[in-house]
């Protein structure tokens, strides 16, 4: 499980021992912000698409890829349909999630194509700005 930064950066180091990777989103994106996401107080900062957390998940999936080992994404990320293309862009092929939302997650990815969506995901890995990226994701279901 990829479920803190140090895992997610040192990966490298082991990952010739792993038969497989999965990606525990919540525990992620919590402790890669330092935003506790049940904190009524603070919750309002923990965001999955903050760069910091693309950057993790993009390499992460890329060290997998590279290393020919299954990468799944589990936790509300997975099963966040506005969030699929993104995934799919970023080479995710496997996700895990509640069996409630697996039918509109299915429906999203039969109705994309990756040739037009890869390159789009590729430039907003290069956008810092959490707004500028949520605004470009969203261009994406449009695709």
């Amino acid at each position: 499980m990829i479920e803190v930064p140090a895992a997610a950066l040192t990966l490298p180091l082991f990952i010739k021992r792993l038969d497989f990777l999965s990606i525990g989103t919540n525990d992620l994106i919590q402790y890669t912000l330092a935003i506790d996401r049940v904190d009524h107080e603070v919750a309002h900062l923990y965001n999955p698409l903050h760069p910091a957390v693309l950057y993790l998940l993009a390499t992460t999936i890329a060290a997998g890829a590279k290393a020919n080992i299954p990468v799944a994404v589990c936790g509300e990320v997975a099963g966040d349909v506005k969030l699929t293309r993104l995934l799919l862009g970023l080479g995710l092929r496997e996700f895990s999630m509640h069996p409630a939302q697996l039918l509109a997650v299915k429906q999203e990815i039969l109705n994309s194509d990756l040739s037009l969506i890869e390159p789009q995901v590729k430039k907003i890995l290069r956008i810092y700005e959490p707004t500028a990226i949520a605004e470009a994701v969203d261009r994406l279901r449009a695709l």
